[in-house]
C-alpha cells in the first residue's frame, strides 16, 4: 500500500521517535512511504527545533508566532499535494498539529482518506502550558481537523473520550498507543546485591514532571540511593540548583541529551525506573521503554497510565494528590529485590503479550487504511461496505 505521512514537527524528541519508528515499521511491511514534513527535519539534532521559530516565539507577541504558524498551512498544504500527485498515495496518514491543514485540504481535493494521529488536545496543551494568544481559533481549527478525518487515532482511550466530547463520531475512533521495539531492549539482567539502588529518569525535563520531589526526598534518605536523570529541559538547571541545596548534588547524577540507541542501555541502568508526573490524557514513551526493559516502574494512579500499568503486578502506582506517595512506593521496591524483579518482568511481558509495538502498531493502521481506501471505492461504486476495525 501507498501511504503519504504528512507531519509538521521539528523537535528530534518523542515525536520524532514515534514517526520514524511507524514510517520504519510500515516499510518493512512491505508498504511505500513517503514522509512529507518541513525542510531541514531530516538534518536536525536530537533536541533540535527550528531557529526562526524559537526567535519569534521569544522576541515577539504571540499572536503574531500564531499567524505565522497558521501561514505556514499554505506552502505545507501545497508541498503535501505536490507530493500527492507525484506519489499517488491510497491515502494519508498524518500527525495532527495546531494549525496543521495539509492532510484535510489535500484529502479533499485528491478524494483520499485521511488518517489522523492525535497526541493531545494541542490548543488546550498550548493554552495551559506555553500560552496561546488565538485560543479559539486554534481549538476550531483543531477540531476541524478531527472532524474531517475518515479515521482518528487517539493514544489514550481518555483523549479518546475528549475526541468524543468534540463532535468525532465514536465509528471512527480507534485507540492506538504509542509503542517500542522490545528486541532493542536485552533482557534484564540480574544487578548485584548491595550496591546503590539507582532511581532513574529519562525525558524532556518539565517542572511538572515532579523529581523536585525526589531530589528533596533524596536528602532524608541514605547515601545508599542515587539520582540518574537522563534528558534535557527547562527544568534542569532548577533541579541541579536544588540538589546542591539540598546537599545531595554528589548523589544525583545528569547526563543530559541521550542518543536514542543509547536508551536501552541507559534504561537497563536503572533499579527503579520513575514516572513522576503525566499529564492526564498522555501515553508516555517512558513509560513504554521502562517496560520493554523489564524495570520496576512507579508510576501516578490515573486513567491514562493505567491503560498501561497494573497496580502491583506491572508497577506500582500512587496516589498523585499525595506528596510523599511516589516516594514511599520507591522506597518499598528499594526494600524488596524479589518484588522489583517480579514487576519487571511481568512489565515486560506485558509489551508482547498485548503487542504494545510498532510493528504491531503498523500492521493495524495499515489494516485501516486499507479499508478506509476500499471504502471509498465501494461508495464511487455505490455499494455499502463495513466500517473499518483494527
Amino acid at each position: 500500500m501507498r501511504i503519504l505521512y504528512s507531519h509538521r514537527i521539528r523537535s528530534r524528541d518523542g515525536q520524532a521517535v514515534h514517526l520514524e519508528a511507524m514510517v520504519a515499521a510500515l516499510r518493512a511491511d512491505g508498504h511505500e512511504v513517503r514522509v512529507v514534513g518541513p525542510a531541514g527535519f531530516e538534518r536536525d539534532d536530537l533536541g533540535g527545533d527550528s531557529p526562526a521559530l524559537s526567535f519569534i516565539r521569544r522576541r515577539l507577541p504571540a499572536w503574531i508566532g500564531e499567524l505565522a504558524e497558521l501561514a505556514y498551512a499554505v506552502p505545507a498544504a501545497i508541498r503535501l499535494d505536490r507530493a500527492a500527485a507525484a506519489f499517488r498515495p491510497e491515502a494519508i496518514y498524518e500527525r495532527a498539529n495546531l494549525f496543521h491543514l495539509a492532510g484535510t485540504f489535500v484529502a479533499a481535493r485528491r478524494g483520499l482518506p485521511l488518517l489522523l494521529e492525535v497526541n493531545a488536545p494541542l490548543a488546550e496543551e498550548r493554552a495551559r502550558f506555553g500560552g496561546l494568544a488565538l485560543r479559539p481559533v486554534a481549538t476550531f481549527l483543531e477540531r476541524l481537523v478531527w472532524r474531517r478525518a475518515d479515521r482518528v487515532l487517539p493514544v489514550t482511550a481518555v483523549l479518546e473520550a475528549r475526541l468524543a466530547r468534540a463532535g468525532v463520531p465514536a465509528a471512527r475512533v480507534t485507540v492506538v498507543p504509542n509503542g517500542i521495539a522490545p528486541e532493542d531492549f536485552p533482557p534484564p539482567a540480574e544487578r548485584a546485591a548491595g550496591g546503590k539502588i539507582v532511581l532513574g529518569f529519562i525525558g524532556f525535563l518539565r517542572e511538572w514532571h515532579g523529581l523536585a520531589s525526589v531530589v528533596r526526598a533524596l536528602a532524608a534518605a541514605g547515601p545508599g540511593t542515587v539520582l540518574h536523570v537522563a534528558g534535557e529541559g527547562p527544568a534542569r538547571e532548577g533541579l541541579e540548583r536544588l540538589a546542591a541545596e539540598c546537599g545531595v548534588a554528589d548523589r544525583v547524577h545528569f547526563t543530559g541529551l541521550v542518543a536514542r540507541e543509547r536508551v536501552p542501555e541507559v534504561v537497563s541502568g536503572f533499579d527503579i525506573a520513575l514516572q513522576p508526573a503525566a499529564v492526564d490524557y498522555a501515553c508516555p514513551l517512558k513509560v513504554l521503554e521502562y517496560m520493554a526493559a523489564g524495570r520496576p516502574i512507579v508510576a501516578p494512579d490515573q486513567p491514562n497510565i493505567r491503560e498501561l500499568l497494573e497496580h502491583g503486578r506491572t508497577a506500582l502506582l500512587f496516589d498523585p494528590a499525595d506528596p510523599d506517595g511516589l516516594w514511599r512506593a520507591a522506597m518499598r521496591l528499594a526494600g524488596d529485590p524479589a518484588l522489583r524483579r517480579a514487576l519487571g518482568e511481568a512489565a515486560r511481558a506485558e509489551i508482547l503479550r498485548r503487542d504494545l509495538t510498532w510493528k504491531g502498531h503498523a500492521r493495524r493502521v495499515a489494516l485501516l487504511a486499507a479499508a478506509e481506501a476500499d471504502r471509498r471505492v465501494a461508495r464511487r461504486a455505490g455499494r455499502a461496505v463495513p466500517e473499518a476495525t483494527a
